[in-house]
């Protein structure tokens, strides 16, 4: 697998990452066992986690992977902070000390010393963003963090932390910002991707199947085993299963039929090669899956393809800029 600097680093990922949203919760060690032996065996290198996830069993899983399963060296290990559970609502603390504790539970859970990106995972209008960000640079000081980077924010958010770190020498320079970004959803289009340009961040894509929708599973009726069917996820998908959503997924099917490949295969591919994307984040069930995702890393679509897809999904470019997706019960979740 091709790898690529993440923004204006000299940190180099795969161009696709296994995202770990479900890993510890839904998906036991073995078949997270097998995904990561699957990604490694296929050349990918960017393995995404979040302390917040299945409040830390992800990391926990990750964790015991890296002792019998695969070397540290072997993946670059991006994890997140600022995210959790209280009295059965999901809060946000990016308070300079909530993120250095999560940041200490998240290395301990894993059994490492550093991580190689670690992101403040939200945007809090209750914690002034010189705090948040000073956690960062204390990440980097201290060594438990190489490179540090936001996710979920807006583009005038991702631009102003971004600056405010480029202000003064020795703070930590954002290295990347994750958002959501498919053929369903290029609203980062409008401002979060001009400003990652600008400022030298890469972009990793979560939810690059459009919430699984892109993957055509529900262009004749709603699977059982499907997470749209699933009820604590219905919500999360049910904002791509309207008119236009559809029209798009028949776009991308007609075009798989022509080229002989797979709507996976060609949805990632064209994700893959956006302007300013260093990695799509791949979150799958079973390591059959994720096999049949990774190999749209030798897909290259014709010029003519790609336009034709950019103009079908362009309709969400006329509206209001829209971050952080709408009728998203868990803002957490990422991948397919």
């Amino acid at each position: 697998m091709q790898r690529r600097p993440l923004g204006a680093t000299g940190l180099q990922v795969s161009r696709f990452g296994l995202g770990t949203w479900s890993w510890g919760r839904d998906t036991d060690e073995y078949d997270a066992r097998d995904q990561l032996t699957a990604f490694v065996d296929a050349g990918g290198t960017l393995l995404d986690t979040s302390a917040s996830y299945g409040d830390g069993a992800s990391e926990g899983l990750i964790g015991e992977l890296l002792r019998d399963t695969v070397d540290r060296d072997d993946v670059v290990i991006a994890t997140k902070a600022g995210s959790g559970d209280g009295d059965k609502r999901r809060v946000r603390d990016t308070s300079r000390g909530a993120l250095l504790r999560a940041l200490d539970g998240s290395l301990d859970r894993m059994g490492v010393d550093s991580v190689d990106l670690w992101q403040v995972e939200f945007w809090s209008d209750g914690v002034p963003l010189e705090e948040t960000l000073s956690a960062l640079d204390a990440a980097v000081h201290s060594g438990r963090a190489h490179y540090v980077g936001v996710s979920n924010y807006s583009g005038w958010q991702t631009a102003q932390a971004a600056t405010w770190q480029r202000a003064w020498p020795g703070r930590a320079r954002l290295a990347s910002t994750q958002v959501e970004y498919s053929l369903l959803n290029r609203e980062i289009e409008h401002e979060v991707v001009p400003a990652a340009l600008a400022l030298g961040l890469g972009i990793l894509a979560w939810s690059p199947l459009g919430r699984g929708v892109l993957t055509g599973k529900y262009r004749t009726g709603m699977p059982a085993d499907s997470r749209a069917a699933t009820p604590h996820l219905e919500a999360f998908v049910a904002p791509y299963l309207d008119e236009r959503a559809a029209g798009i997924v028949e776009a991308v099917c007609k075009a798989a039929d022509g080229l002989a490949l797979s709507p996976v295969e060609v949805s990632l591919a064209w994700l893959r090669d956006r302007p300013g994307v260093s990695a799509a984040l791949l979150g799958a069930r079973t390591a059959a899956q994720l096999r049949g995702a990774l190999s749209a890393e030798e897909v290259d679509l014709p010029q003519e393809i790609r336009t034709a897809l950019d103009d079908v999904s362009a309709g969400d470019l006329d509206g209001d800029d829209a971050d952080e997706p709408d009728a998203d019960p868990d803002p957490d979740l990422r991948g397919m």
